[in-house]
């Protein structure tokens, strides 16, 4: 281990050296610390003792939230720019939407956006699966402080709402500022970082399936007589444990989140983040098409069953992380941030899962495969920006020049083998080991990426222009153990070039064209070489409201999305994939937030868009919508809470949600029906507490998620219900 931490050590040191951009940057920081000692130096004292946080400078986009309308965001731009002014689609989960919601998963935090769906496999909380503008996304578009959190293979990373201060969601190809994100979109989540104020939470809760947990949040400035400035502490902790509704399967997850702000001076902030997690959960299980869309000759499989091994079906995930963002104002015009995170896991997950009947529907014998497979994963994270506010003429800029360094490598080894039927009706366990034999991968993988990109958003009066482009030069290296050793070097420019304009009455319509750029890891089954990145590109056109009467916002927008080097099923070997396949999105998108009314939090949002796979080795598919994608999805929720009277302090709320019919299959032949849920819950604070019910399939609807194939189907939620109960002090 530690020549394996000296070698990553001396790659970082090697690629850093080689990267000019890097030096300049470097010496920008080393200016920025000793900013302080030169004013200093001229004359200025300053006693550090006295220092108040100035809101205007320390405020970050999540002070900027009332309820669940968020004014302003950094996610399209990495600069503080207001929602209106943002010429792209930007759906944000606000804190108090969380709190009011209290979703179970990460994957749920997105439930009632537009573009975005979640849980894609149904009932799993092994991981968190994204859909975004109809692509599949998990691995690459899920950032965490804007830093992207890739995963390959099954070394994938666990994020929890409690932990978090915030989610915006990012719709389109973002590559101009974001390295390897998915066509889709980018998912960046905030995390909660030491508050200005004293702040102390504790939370229990339990559900209708024995599932309880005990969380934790306190925070607030530490009382330190020194000249060295003011610290800020935050300690969020999680603990939770139980069952689920299918039989056997578990959910636990733990973790612990410290960190530390230090204010040296007004202009400078550096914030210290760490965390350290613990999953546990059970395999998700793969169901045929036929005894859960629709009825077998015995009826339809229960949603408790579970077709794994108790003796055999685990998947614990350990993960850390640690990192920091540092933040000076070089001068009144000039800010210089600097972002970087290491981040760990190790997997182990092992799971007898289904592979279609054995011979008949009839004889609900279902077929059996035995799996396990031990990733683990170390991943890198260094942003450094530049932003220069200035005027040349009439016009207005907010440039931004960056560059960042991304290092991934990973260590897999997984093993396939046969295993037993089980019959559907009345399943019998038996004592399984693990799969044993020779490995289908053996690997140790590594990858580098450096990118420097720019950013220049313009303003000439009510005309609003963003231009931004981003090279990324990309190493990937894959020590093969059962087979040749391989390696490529790629690069590519991304951009995008936006124009809005701002008319009376807070109304914006806005134009964008914007292009992406995503290595992917895998080796290619015709050529049998590393494959190829993917591209994108996209041309969106949409409208912002944002009245400056009304507390809220509203948008619209049409996009046109290719994605090309699409992976495709090879068709001589449907366990193995190329890479030939191209696929188009289009479509709209509705989204409406606000807080008309002291207590009245209402959101509202409709995508529907046409998916067409344009390029595939096998002919029949093409014109056909990729399978487990619902052509659209929409939903509306309120929560009120009364502000006066005996009752001040109570609330109650709910919402509705639509997922449209999807396909089974590549050829389309096989529809998976459209469904309608209810969400609701009720809420009471007095005096610190907070008493809470939060209802999920109010209604108990029994219903198919999505299928990836005909051989795997996956049941969605049924009705759960949590009690929780909070103090705050």
């Amino acid at each position: 281990m530690q020549m394996r931490w000296r070698a990553f050590s001396s790659e970082i040191s090697v690629q850093a050296n080689k990267t000019i951009v890097m030096r300049t940057v470097c010496a920008a920081a080393l200016l920025a610390l000793l900013a302080p000692a030169a004013h200093a130096q001229s004359g200025t004292t300053v006693n550090l003792n006295t220092i108040q946080v100035d809101a205007s400078k320390q405020a970050d986009q999540s002070a900027d939230t009332d309820g669940y309308v968020a004014k302003r965001s950094t996610a399209a731009t990495k600069t503080n720019t207001p929602w209106i002014e943002t010429p792209q689609s930007v759906s944000t989960v606000t804190g108090d939407q969380m709190r009011d919601q209290n979703p179970a998963t990460f994957a749920e935090t997105v439930r009632y956006s537009a573009g975005v769906k979640g849980e894609t496999f149904g009932s799993d909380y092994r991981n968190d699966w994204f859909l975004l503008r109809g692509f599949t996304s998990q691995n690459e578009a899920i950032f965490l402080d804007g830093m992207q959190l890739f995963y390959t293979s099954y070394a994938s990373w666990k994020l929890h709402p409690y932990a978090l201060d915030r989610i915006d969601v990012l719709l389109g190809p973002s590559a101009s500022l974001y390295s390897g994100g998915s066509p889709g979109g980018v998912i960046n989540a905030t995390s909660k970082k030491p508050p200005m104020t004293p702040q102390h939470e504790i939370e229990v809760g339990v559900n209708n399936y024995g599932n309880r947990y005990v969380g934790f949040d306190i925070g607030g400035p530490l009382a330190i007589a020194a000249d060295h400035g003011k610290f800020y502490y935050r300690l969020t902790g999680w603990a939770q444990a139980g069952d689920t509704q299918v039989d056997y399967t578990k959910n636990e997850v733990y973790f612990i989140n410290p960190a530390l702000t230090w204010k040296p001076n007004l202009d400078t902030t550096v914030t210290l983040l760490a965390s350290v997690m613990r999953t546990n959960a059970n395999g998700l299980n793969f169901l045929p098409y036929e005894g859960t869309v629709t009825a077998a000759p015995y009826g339809r499989i229960a949603t408790s069953t579970f077709t794994g091994e108790p003796s055999n079906d685990k998947y614990r995930r350990d993960q850390q992380m640690v990192g920091y963002q540092f933040e000076t104002a070089l001068s009144d015009s000039v800010t210089f941030r600097q972002n970087a995170r290491y981040a760990h896991v190790k997997v182990f997950g092992s799971q007898v899962y289904g592979a279609g009947y054995a011979t008949t529907a009839a004889a609900a014998n279902l077929a059996r495969a035995n799996y396990w497979d031990s990733p683990n994963a170390n991943l890198v994270n260094l942003d450094n920006q530049l932003e220069y506010k200035f005027n040349t003429g009439p016009l207005s800029h907010t440039a931004l020049a960056g560059a960042d360094l991304k290092y991934y490598t990973i260590d897999d080894y997984g093993v396939f083998a046969g295993a037993t039927p089980i019959n559907l009706i009345n399943p019998v366990y038996t004592s399984t080991p693990l799969a044993s034999g020779a490995p289908f991968q053996d690997y140790h993988l590594t990858q580098r990426t450096g990118g420097v990109y720019g950013q220049d958003q313009i303003k000439l009066g009510r005309v609003m222009v963003t231009l931004g482009g981003r090279y990324d030069s990309v190493r990937t290296e894959n020590d093969n153990h059962i087979g040749a050793d391989q390696n490529r070097t790629d690069g590519r420019f991304s951009g995008r070039a936006a124009i809005s304009y701002l008319l009376p009455g807070g109304v914006a319509p806005y134009l964008v064209y914007s292009t992406s750029y995503n290595p992917v890891i895998g080796t290619n089954s015709v050529t049998k070489e590393l494959l190829e990145p993917e591209t994108g590109r996209q041309f969106e056109a949409g409208v912002k409201v944002e009245p400056t009467w009304f507390n809220g916002h509203f948008s619209a927008a049409y996009f046109d999305l290719a994605r090309r080097n699409v992976l495709t099923t090879d068709p001589s070997n449907p366990q193995l994939s190329t890479q030939t396949g191209a696929v188009k999105s289009r479509g709209w998108e509705f989204e409406a937030v606000s807080t008309p009314l002291p207590g009245l939090k209402l959101k509202a949002a409709y995508t529907i868009y046409d998916m067409a796979t344009t390029e595939d080795l096998n002919p029949a598919n093409i014109g056909k919508m990729p399978t487990g994608v619902p052509e659209q999805f929409g939903s509306v929720w309120a929560d009120y809470t009364l502000q006066s009277g005996t009752l001040a302090g109570f609330g109650f709320g709910g919402g509705v949600r639509y997922v449209g019919a999807s396909w089974a299959d590549t050829a389309n032949a096989m529809p998976v029906p459209d469904y309608t849920l209810v969400d609701a819950t009720v809420h009471y604070e007095i005096r610190g507490w907070r008493a809470a019910i939060n209802v999920t399939n109010l209604f108990d609807k029994i219903y198919v998620a999505s299928c990836s194939s005909p051989t795997a189907c996956y049941y969605g939620d049924r009705m759960r219900t949590t009690a929780s109960l909070a103090y705050r002090w």
